[in-house]
């Protein structure tokens, strides 16, 4: 066998689907920081929405992308992915990195290949969670979503003996790794960019919580308007999804709706609430982090990744049910606790985005050391 180079030469990055800047695409813009040569596959791109980071990169798109409407209705051509995935030409790259939460990691790769999967989380809408996505679909979408997890199921099992290394955002992913797939994950954290978001020390606190995020069903933000309802304290929540129109027809007049707001607005929000409160099972979560870089304590649901962030008592409060009165049991504790903005802010420092590079580019080393020795016997 002839000799390689002590380093991948040729690297791929596929990720599930370009459309926003959240949490996985961070994670992404840190792989790309740190793979500046690599190219980037994935199943459709909205170039103004996506950063200059990612864009720097050669960008291919699956026939997804084609397929009409794709910007907006792509999660609707799933049943198509493991195909498309299956279609994307590999062949010559040393190293993939596949980025998991919607289908990534079924490529094919050479043989010699060595394919980490960086997992925000196995699908929810066809393995943990697709019973509520289902029951919250309407008829049609329940209908083929019925005929069709079956197969998904049984081809994302076998896709995933097709990864060499797991990594997991959190260890609650990884025990969902090793529930779903039966394999063993490494845990790396993603990042926050904590310098975006560094406590500012002129700013006080004002007299509003905080509820920000992508407003869907499995984050809870129902809970939380009901329990602001409820206690008459003043929340403000910032985000849009298809529970807004909902959330807004029962909040009482001490709730307010910002919407979708510019990055400006949303550190000037995280620097001056009283706390942000975060009532979804979470597979990490950024947006607690975002908080605590900017010193303010979180309240936050005690299950899922807010549990390896915030300590209770430290950096904010954690809450056992998803109740009301939990909720306000929660925020009326941490009314009595006074928080040290710079604690908080340390501790959310340990996630930084410079950490993460370092842990990743230790794994990958390790990695392709062990990989390359095992081909060259």
């Amino acid at each position: 066998m002839p000799e390689r180079s002590d380093q991948p030469q040729k690297v791929a990055i596929v990720h599930y689907w370009l459309v926003s800047m959240r949490g996985g695409e961070k994670v992404l813009e840190e792989i790309c920081k740190l793979f500046p040569d690599a190219d980037i596959f994935t199943h459709v791109v909205d170039r103004q929405r996506i950063s200059d980071t990612i864009l720097s990169h050669k960008i291919t798109e699956t026939f997804i992308g084609r397929l009409p409407f794709a910007k907006r209705l792509y999660q609707k051509y799933l049943p198509f992915m493991p195909r498309a995935l299956e279609s994307i030409d590999l062949s010559g790259y040393d190293l993939v990195i596949s980025a998991e939460a919607g289908p990534a990691k079924g490529v094919i790769c050479d043989p010699d290949a060595l394919h980490v999967c960086y997992c925000h989380s196995p699908m929810r809408y066809l393995w943990d969670q697709y019973h509520i996505y289902k029951n919250q679909s309407g008829i049609l979408t329940r209908t083929f979503l019925s005929l069709l997890a079956p197969r998904l199921r049984l081809w994302d099992a076998v896709a995933a003996n097709r990864v060499d290394l797991f990594i997991a955002n959190s260890a609650f992913v990884a025990r969902r790794i090793k529930k779903t797939w039966r394999r063993d994950a490494t845990v790396i954290h993603p990042p926050v960019d904590f310098q975006a978001f560094a406590r500012n020390d002129d700013l006080e606190s004002d007299d509003f919580y905080l509820c920000a995020g992508e407003l869907v069903s499995y984050k809870r933000p129902d809970l939380i308007v009901d329990a602001f309802n409820k206690s008459g304290r003043r929340l403000v929540v910032i985000g849009e999804g298809g529970a807004e129109k909902m959330l807004r027809a029962k909040a009482a007049s001490n709730v307010t709706f910002l919407g979708r707001v510019d990055s400006q607005t949303l550190k000037d929000h995280y620097a001056r609430c009283k706390a942000l409160v975060f009532a979804g099972v979470e597979d990490f979560g950024i947006v607690p982090l975002e908080v605590m870089s900017s010193g303010r304590p979180v309240i936050a649901y005690a299950k899922g990744g807010a549990t390896e962030t915030v300590i209770d008592g430290k950096t904010g409060v954690l809450f056992d049910k998803q109740t009301v009165d939990a909720v306000n049991d929660a925020i009326s504790r941490a009314e009595t606790i006074d928080f040290d903005p710079k604690i908080i802010a340390e501790h959310a420092k340990r996630f930084d985005g410079p950490i993460f590079q370092s842990a990743l580019r230790n794994f990958i080393e390790r990695a392709w050391s062990a990989h390359r020795a095992k081909i060259s016997r």
